[in-house]
């Protein structure tokens, strides 16, 4: 898969909306030893932990997908070939709710609602783009190693 410095390089990525983002950034760091690897504007950052990640979103400032689907979070995938990828979810049974987009923080992405109405989108690389190049600001570097505790 290629890297893209504005992607982890983790496969599943949960996305959390909450009422304060700067709040939740700081406690989850402080209280779960997550660490900021960029953020966007004051409405989405993105936390690494070992070889883990998650998104971080402001739930006023973002008009989402779920909003209109279901609850307050979404998952986010990884995968080599979106366009293959959309058309066998939608043979599948899958609703599509956003068509295969390249996006300028270098991923491809579409977005499906499964069986039991959860949000799924699905993110192929496609370039390698730092944050800054899109409007993020990079917080901090990759995580260490697998193995390697945050903060060791």
């Amino acid at each position: 898969m290629l890297a893209n410095r504005s992607m982890p390089s983790c496969t599943v990525i949960p996305e959390l909306d909450y009422d304060d983002m700067v709040e939740a950034v700081d406690w989850l760091c402080a209280v779960f030893g997550f660490t900021e690897r960029w953020r966007a504007e004051g409405h989405r950052a993105q936390l690494s932990v070992g070889d883990g990640a998650v998104v971080v979103e402001q739930r006023q400032s973002v008009e989402r997908l779920a909003d209109r689907v279901r609850g307050p979070h979404s998952t986010m995938v990884r995968i080599e070939d979106a366009a293959h990828h959309c058309e066998r979810a939608r043979i599948g049974g899958a609703r599509i709710v956003a068509e295969p987009a390249d996006q300028p923080y270098g991923e491809r992405q579409y977005t499906a609602v499964d069986l039991g109405g959860h949000l799924w989108t699905f993110s192929q690389s496609i370039a390698d783009v730092a944050p800054e190049e899109w409007g993020g600001v990079s917080v901090s570097p990759d995580p260490p190693p697998a193995g390697r505790a945050p903060g060791r």
